[in-house]
């Protein structure tokens, strides 16, 4: 079955299909060796995973929800206050059977990350869970690739696949996507309207050694796909649109204290500037800068108001 043509309005939410999770933060000055041990200088307990992106977009303006399992344990219990306190539809369903997933993420003295991941209950969507879901035109779901990597994934990517829904996707398919199976990975890129990633991921996942061609690469795969973005960090990102060009969108230099959600702050920033009805370049440069604010704070989900991400534009 063809998916749905994706929407060419604006969208008016940003709507999470799939996990949030709890991030066990740590910060170290650098990274044990192999069976070693280091005490952590700093720690945090936030809520993360999909909840980073939606935050960022909220945070730009732009009204967002999230369609996907909480459980009944301290875990699901935070992610349920979060999304409250936010301000942060509910979509999904609340489960007895169990809590939410976490991440332990070790931030060395570079503010670069490693991350350990376990899936709870958000992890194990089923398909009435996806089928009892409702959106509209004005909708832009963002998908991640660690959805298709998590036990749901074969269960997610039938539903994109089947899916006639007159929503608009943004696809992230984050740093598991040369690990996952391709047949998961095509029904995203099928189904998606614009695809974020960072540039070595766009490397690994087409083969090609130039970002460039990598983007086209990934045009070709994805028939609805208005544009795709390759983040590289404080160099800002190259956007590449099939019906146009292939520009570089310069960064802003900052002291990095922490990359963790970086990715997802770019995506919810990114959307939030489409909502506003920017040109996609002008929505990169929002994008850019408002990671560029995020990578400066310490933990999860640190993305920046628009009134500090204008502050830094101007």
């Amino acid at each position: 079955m063809s998916p749905a043509p994706a929407t060419t309005a604006p969208p008016t939410r940003l709507v999470q299909v799939g996990s949030i999770l709890v991030d066990i933060t740590m910060r170290v000055d650098a990274m044990p060796a192999l069976g070693g041990d280091a005490v952590a200088r700093d720690t945090r307990v936030a809520v993360g995973g999909g909840f980073n992106a939606l935050l960022a977009a909220k945070r730009q303006g732009l009204a967002a929800a999230y369609a996907g399992r909480i459980g009944t344990g301290p875990f699901g219990q935070m992610v349920s206050t979060a999304l409250g306190r936010e301000a942060i539809d509910m979509l999904g369903s609340v489960t007895a059977d169990g809590d939410n997933g976490f991440c332990v993420v070790v931030v060395d003295g570079s503010a670069e990350h490693t991350m350990l991941s376990h899936a709870g209950v958000e992890g194990h969507l089923g398909e009435h869970d996806l089928e009892a879901l409702r959106f509209d035109a004005g909708d832009m779901l963002y998908i991640s690739g660690y959805d298709l990597a998590y036990p749901h994934g074969p269960v997610l990517a039938a539903w994109l696949a089947a899916s006639k829904s007159p929503a608009g996707m943004i696809f992230d398919p984050g740093p598991l996507a040369a690990q996952i199976d391709s047949g998961l990975i095509e029904p995203a890129l099928r189904r998606a309207r614009w695809l974020s990633l960072n540039a070595q991921e766009s490397l690994d996942l087409t083969g090609e050694s130039d970002q460039r061609r990598a983007a086209r690469a990934l045009l070709e795969r994805g028939p609805d796909l208005a544009g795709v973005v390759l983040r590289d960090g404080a160099a800002g990102c190259l956007l590449a649109l099939r019906n146009g060009g292939t520009e570089v969108v310069p960064g802003f230099a900052a002291e990095a204290v922490d990359t963790t959600g970086a990715g997802d702050c770019h995506v919810g920033a990114f959307v939030a500037a489409l909502a506003r009805r920017c040109l996609p370049g002008q929505a990169c440069r929002y994008a850019n800068a408002a990671a560029s604010i995020a990578v400066t704070r310490w933990g999860a989900a640190t993305g920046p108001t628009l009134a500090e991400t204008e502050q830094l534009l101007a």
